[in-house]
């Protein structure tokens, strides 16, 4: 047993207080911060007035989704960019797909995913690092760009009217304790089958017959077919008695999802830039495409993203949200709290200092719509968001470039802007990272 020396005496905490005294300021910023919170008071004031959400470059869009009390920022982001095309092509502004729809198929594909993860790794002790990861992470409502394509080439997709939100689709709480308990049970008794030698297959079945249940009472019952019937921004309808929501994907959609590749910028001594990865366990379809990043430097993300801009197509990207943001006035700042000035510290890391630390992560997903150029630089950028009218400018972010560089890890760019060298080494095979990777 290591035993642990090196204690805070008396004497040093002496040393800390005659410290404090030292400095008349300490008492004034002891009360401010007390008073207003960390936050506030270290918070850059000039924020504000360099986010001024103006940009020469911008794709028309129109009103935000939200997301409500749920983690699926990475399906609206996705539909988000569909029905940009859709209100484009039709003239409908403000049209909104099913998210519910695509949601309910997904916990069902979750739920199988799982299950076949435990029987693969049935020959593993619980306390392998990979099984305990299966076991705390059964399932979730977050997700990649590629779930979303996995699941519309599979499913297709409906309008938000076929099967709209329910209570439950929008705060996700209950139906993620509810599953994930379940879940855990269940592959306990997987688990238990392999070890006895017995057949599993069946029992799989009906297990993902009670998620098919739950997911029915939680979500709703998903439409085998249903009617178009949606009034364009001129008056005219556009209408349709019948049809699929595979056809309805097919024939009112012109994007080839299969052209969109996922950039990530992941400066970690542990990845090599211009080198695809892949991470093993993510994924939410047995038989889906699996998620697939080329790792580049941070400047040709901003690059390819001003490309796709400037072709009137919205971007796609991830990013850790909490980081230096303001969610009410809609900021993402690269300075915007200055706590190291407020307390006197050093708290910069390199960005892959952060994800080697835990510092930083991917913890959200939204959509580029615009950016603003000043020499053919940009200096701030257009975000639409998931989280409803009331935060940012009626639900739309600003961000300046330095927050760019320090906090968005991934786009989905069509793969027509990469280079020849950049797709070459996109098309090689993949370094499977483990399921515990920063970039997860």
């Amino acid at each position: 047993m290591i035993i642990l020396t090196k204690e805070i005496t008396k004497n040093i905490l002496a040393d800390f207080h005659a410290d404090m005294k030292q400095d008349v300021s300490n008492n004034a910023l002891r009360n401010v911060v007390a008073e207003v919170g960390i936050y506030q008071a270290a918070k850059n004031v000039a924020a504000k007035s360099k986010l001024n959400p103006a940009f020469n470059i911008e794709v028309p869009t129109g009103k935000v989704s939200d997301q409500k009390r749920s983690g699926r920022c990475w399906l609206f982001s996705t539909l988000n960019n569909l029905r940009t095309e859709f209100a484009s092509r039709y003239q409908v502004k403000d049209f909104e797909l099913s998210e519910n729809y695509l949601s309910f198929y997904d916990r069902l594909e979750k739920a199988n995913y799982f299950f076949q993860n435990i029987v693969q790794t049935a020959d593993l002790p619980l306390n392998d690092r990979k099984v305990n990861f299966l076991f705390s992470q059964p399932s979730g409502d977050g997700g990649q760009w590629q779930y979303s394509t996995n699941l519309i080439k599979k499913y297709g997709l409906v309008p938000q009217y076929v099967m709209p939100e329910t209570k439950t689709s929008e705060n996700t709480g209950e139906f993620n304790a509810t599953l994930n308990n379940l879940l855990r049970k269940d592959g306990m008794e997987l688990r238990q089958l392999i070890k006895d030698n017995k057949p599993t297959d069946e029992r799989v079945q009906a297990m993902l017959t009670d998620i098919y249940r739950i997911c029915v009472y939680s979500f709703g019952q998903p439409p085998v077919d249903f009617e178009i019937s949606i009034r364009d921004d001129n008056g005219k309808m556009i209408e349709e008695d019948q049809l699929t929501p595979l056809e309805f994907f097919k024939n009112y959609f012109a994007i080839d999802l299969d052209d969109y590749v996922s950039i990530m910028n992941s400066p970690q001594d542990s990845k090599k830039f211009n080198q695809p990865y892949t991470i093993d366990t993510q994924g939410n379809i047995v038989g889906g495409v699996a998620e697939k990043f080329l790792n580049l430097p941070i400047e040709r993300l901003k690059e390819l993203s001003i490309q796709q801009l400037k072709a009137n197509d919205t971007v796609w990207f991830g990013n850790d949200v909490g980081n230096q943001s303001e969610r009410k006035e809609g900021l993402l700042f690269g300075d915007l709290y200055q706590y190291d000035q407020l307390f006197g510290i050093d708290t910069k890391m390199t960005k892959g200092e952060s994800l080697d630390t835990g510092n930083a992560s991917v913890s959200h997903a939204m959509v580029f719509t615009g950016v603003n150029l000043r020499d053919q630089k940009p200096n701030r950028w257009k975000v639409e968001n998931s989280w409803g009218e009331a935060n940012g400018d009626k639900g739309y972010f600003t961000m300046d470039d330095q927050w760019f560089e320090d906090n968005v890890y991934e786009v989905v760019i069509n793969k027509k802007y990469l280079t020849s060298d950049e797709l070459a080494a996109y098309q090689q095979e993949p370094i499977v990272l483990p399921a515990w990777d920063a970039m997860e």
